[in-house]
């Protein structure tokens, strides 16, 4: 699976932007996709995560209520549109892709595929 993110950009507090995560390669649906942040300075972080049919998500404590994960397996996408953004949100967003595992969870040790990322800045 090969996964390019896009959608990044400079935002004001306070504001949304959304992410999208285009892949290719076969069974889309039998992935987990998740979203981590790495912030400069700062390891990388969960964000969101979603199961195979997308009826199921989990968030980090930090986004709940402001981000959200959401997947178009037709197309192998998924998105996070972002809400009520933050100065603390600024980072380099990457979307990973979890082959062996049904189950959510929040381990990028697991997650074996990953995108290049897209930098996200919202200013005060």
């Amino acid at each position: 699976v090969q996964l390019q993110a896009f959608g990044g950009g400079l935002v004001q507090a306070g504001g949304s932007l959304r992410l999208s995560c285009a892949a290719s390669g076969r069974a889309f649906d039998s992935y987990l996709m998740g979203w981590f942040r790495q912030a400069p300075g700062k390891e990388r972080e969960f964000v969101a995560v979603i199961s195979w049919g997308g009826g199921s998500t989990y968030y980090a404590d930090s986004v709940k209520g402001r981000f959200t994960i959401s997947r178009d397996n037709a197309k192998n996408t998924v998105f996070l549109q972002m809400n009520s953004l933050k100065p603390e949100d600024t980072a380099r967003y990457y979307c990973a892709a979890d082959g062996k595992h049904e189950q959510l969870h929040a381990q990028k040790e697991l997650y074996a595929y990953w995108g290049q990322g897209t930098l996200v800045t919202v200013s005060s």
